[in-house]
């Protein structure tokens, strides 16, 4: 923590004022103007951090925008409290990424600032009770008020949580101001730094003992201490084996001895202790050659690099296990021997687990990783590393936070399945799309953007048949292993003729049957988690519904519980209905839990496991299940869509879906393209080596046009089909799409302000703007929700509808009666 670095003359200071724009991690719409001395302002430079106060007590940490001389009109700019950097920890750049970030997806640079920054960065204030020393206890305190003083004359200073835990109450400041008004204490604000850099602990000979003569002296001392005299020619062992330095942990293991043998011998100025800085994470060296391209993967490389002369950004088109991720390794690697930086974007954490594991052996350490699932520390030290241009950090995979890093020379982003709907951030803001971020931020550092998908999303495949991007195709799979075989299993029949096992066909019953049988392993795809999303009642239909929004709760019958999967609610299952009071309760639909206990049923000899939200949330929930499961530890793997992106297992050689048509009936305009996409990607899974798969796809409607696609594997009438419908419609990437949502408590609050908003912006786009409607879930954490869409005109610059939209939120905001209602705006809702 750095205190202020200069001082000057008070008379210096008011000759030449110098002031800094800041951006604070606020959703506010503008910088802040600070006063800075003329020694500060020859200090910092933009991207450093700076805590300053704000309000009438808080103090936040803020990011230098710029440093200049114009003081603010409209108020008297406040002194700066600390400089918090040597250096800038944000670059220029990367600044300006932030500030596309926020005009083009309508948000406030605070907003982005504190996305992007790990939060250990973002120091705030911490309120802290200090004892006032004159004070004597008084016998008008209450209990709470004389627990608190008495702390007080025990520690001076006492931060508020401390405070909270002393009299476990939540609501203590009443108790505070009630003594300040007593003039029993005060309160200050204390900034508080976070991040701690790991240290390891090595040992070392003191100076005095690497004399020769010194040295036997000590042995010959040490006669009648055999453990400490062992110690000693075993560190020396060590040394002259390694010829590095030796860490206390290590030597302790080696010797087998105790912490009071070490410590002895630093007391008696033998050893000595000191630390060292190190990783956090470690991927170790590189330990595999490159892969030999195969002759269709080389024609795909060659072909890249081609267009790569004249396009930016490239889409490489290949079918699952094309060996698409053999080509990213082979341009990876010219990247990093040129010096420069590669980003690799994947859409989920548990995709970053496999391909960890494939990309260390050829680039080791490398190779640093970022997302959500690190420690706040772990994400600080990769934001060092990246900043620095580090050799520590010349890959970096990550999900779509990782777009917000500060690269110093980045030369190539890799976007794998670039169609995923998990690269869009929905809420909070800013609300950003990964993919498009990303092609922002390359053409800001000259680098190229490589965007890879088996389904191409309909935005992406439009601009390379526009000639807008570039566009490669693999149409074969590595090792000319055939496509899996997929069937349309029609479930109604088997329901109707009572074949049905569970929510399984016969099918599929003998498909999993045969693949047990032959040691090879098995994926079903349910994109529902929980037991069961509906419980209800037989005698008068009541179903549980979540207090806090309009949903009826899903049951999770491994802890017996109704759970809301929007706001975390839950309670035990009761035994009776609630409505009419009889027993009768009873499941409807089904969720990964329940095919995994009829599973066990069915198949009592496999190995059955679970992979959904529920079984990841720790930081190596992913983990365990893929190595498991990779290691043929897991027979059968049920799964919700976390299954189908991009991963990779050579055994699996049979996928089944247990009901496709929830998807293709989702009331969105993309449904057809996401259920395409979700289901040829689950089929991607199977017959990824030497065996051709098969995939059962069950569902009542086995003529839908989409599954007939799915099973030819026909992407281009698909997108040809959609397109149309586009075209129609006036739905992207036809026209861009724009969505406004509205939320509440009062329901006629969020109602009469949906309408007035839906009036102003009729006037202003006429016949483009959609709604205003309630949503599927109209009601989420006692929250009413209105949402509106606007088609953006294409007669008029995108810039110029937003300063339009803008104005009209600022007059919506400024009517007292709706100032209350949050307004998000999503720009590429979709």
């Amino acid at each position: 923590m750095f205190k202020r670095y200069f001082l000057i003359l008070h008379i210096l200071k008011k000759t030449i004022l110098n002031y800094i724009d800041l951006i604070l991690p606020i959703p506010l719409q503008r910088l802040f103007t600070y006063e800075i001395t003329e020694a500060e302002a020859a200090f910092i430079l933009p991207g450093m951090r700076v805590a300053v106060p704000f309000g009438k007590s808080k103090i936040y940490t803020g990011i230098v925008a710029s440093i200049h001389q114009d003081a603010p009109t409209a108020y008297e700019a406040k002194p700066i409290f600390q400089i918090l950097d040597e250096q800038p920890i944000v670059n220029e750049k990367q600044l300006k990424h932030w500030q596309w970030i926020a005009r083009y997806y309508m948000c406030t640079l605070g907003e982005v600032l504190r996305s992007a920054i790990p939060s250990i960065y973002l120091l705030e204030s911490e309120t802290k009770i200090i004892k006032n020393p004159t004070y004597t206890i008084e016998s008008d305190l209450t209990d709470d008020e004389f627990l608190i003083v008495e702390a007080l004359a025990q520690q001076e200073e006492l931060p508020i949580q401390k405070i909270s835990e002393i009299l476990d109450k939540k609501t203590v400041l009443p108790i505070i101001q009630s003594l300040m008004s007593k003039g029993a204490l005060t309160v200050k604000e204390e900034i508080i730094e976070q991040y701690k850099p790991k240290l390891k602990k090595y040992i070392r000979l003191s100076e005095h003992y690497e004399k020769d003569a010194n040295l036997e002296t000590l042995l010959n001392e040490l006669s009648r201490a055999p453990q400490q005299r062992q110690l000693i020619l075993l560190f020396f062992s060590i040394k002259a084996s390694t010829q590095k330095p030796i860490s206390y942990k290590a030597l302790k293991s080696q010797a087998n001895v105790s912490d009071g043998v070490i410590n002895a011998l630093v007391k008696k100025e033998i050893f000595e202790i000191y630390t060292l800085e190190t990783d956090r994470v470690n991927f170790g060296k590189a330990i595999r050659d490159f892969k030999e391209l195969s002759a269709v993967q080389q024609q795909g490389y060659e072909a890249i690099k081609e267009q790569f002369q004249d396009k930016s950004v490239l889409l490489l088109h290949g079918i699952t296990s094309s060996g698409k991720t053999e080509i990213y390794v082979k341009f990876i690697q010219e990247i990093i021997d040129r010096g420069e930086q590669v980003l690799y974007l994947v859409p989920e954490i548990a995709l970053t687990t496999q391909l960890i594991h494939r990309l260390k052996q050829y680039f080791g350490n490398q190779i640093a990783v970022f997302h959500s699932k690190y420690s706040l520390n772990e994400r600080v030290e990769v934001w060092r590393e990246t900043l620095a241009n580090s050799a520590k950090a010349k890959l970096i995979l990550g999900a779509r936070s990782s777009v917000l890093l500060p690269f110093e020379n980045l030369g190539l982003i890799i976007v794998d399945e670039e169609h995923e709907t998990s690269y869009k951030q929905f809420d909070p803001a800013p609300r950003y799309h990964a993919r498009d971020a990303a092609i922002v931020l390359a053409q800001m550092h000259s680098a190229k953007v490589l965007l890879g998908s088996a389904t191409p999303s309909i935005e992406s495949y439009y601009n390379a048949k526009s000639e807008k991007y570039g566009l490669v195709e693999l149409k074969t799979r590595f090792g000319n292993v055939l496509l899996p075989e997929i069937e349309l299993v029609d479930i109604k029949e088997g329901y109707r003729k009572n074949r049905m096992k569970g929510h399984f066909s016969e099918r599929l019953m003998v498909l999993i049957t045969e693949a047990l049988e032959a040691k090879e392993q098995v994926i079903l795809f349910q994109n529902r988690r929980g037991f069961s999303p509906i419980v209800e009642c037989l005698s008068c239909g009541v179903s549980p519904h979540c207090p806090n929004c309009d949903v009826s709760l899903t049951y999770h019958k491994y802890k017996n519980q109704l759970q809301c999967h929007y706001c975390g609610y839950h309670r035990d299952l009761p035994k009776v209905c609630g409505a009419c009071g009889m027993p009768n309760l009873d499941t409807k639909g089904f969720g990964t839990e329940q095919i995994e206990l009829e599973l066990s049923e069915l198949f009592p000899e496999a190995t059955i496991g679970r992979m959904d939200l529920d079984t990841t949330r720790g930081k190596y929930g992913y983990q365990k299940i893929i190595s498991a499961f990779q290691a043929r530890e897991i027979d059968i793997l049920v799964g919700t869509q976390m299954l189908t992106k991009g991963l990779d297992f050579d055994n699996v050689t049979v996928v089944g879906v247990l009901n496709a048509d929830n998807m293709l009936n989702f009331p969105d305009f993309r449904a057809h393209e996401r259920s395409f996409q979700l289901l040829v990607q689950v089929a991607g899974r199977a017959g990824r080596a030497d065996k051709r798969g098969k995939v059962a796809i069950q569902t009542f409607n086995p003529y839908h046009q989409i599954l007939q696609q799915v099973s030819t594997n026909d992407y281009q009438t698909m997108y040809k089909e959609q397109l149309n419908d586009r075209y129609q419609f006036q739905y992207p990437p036809i026209q861009r799409l724009l969505k406004i949502t509205l939320k509440h408590k009062d329901f006629n609050k969020v109602n009469t302000g949906a309408n007035w908003l839906a009036t102003s912006l009729v006037n202003n786009f006429g016949n483009l703007v959609l709604g205003p409607t309630s949503p599927a879930v109209s009601r989420i954490r006692n929250q009413h929700i209105k949402t509106i869409l606007i088609k953006l005109p294409k007669n008029r610059p995108v810039s110029q509808s937003k300063n339009i939209l803008q104005k009209i939120k600022n007059s919506f905001q400024a009517i007292p009666e709706f100032r209350a209602i949050r307004f998000n705006i999503d720009v590429d809702n979709y």
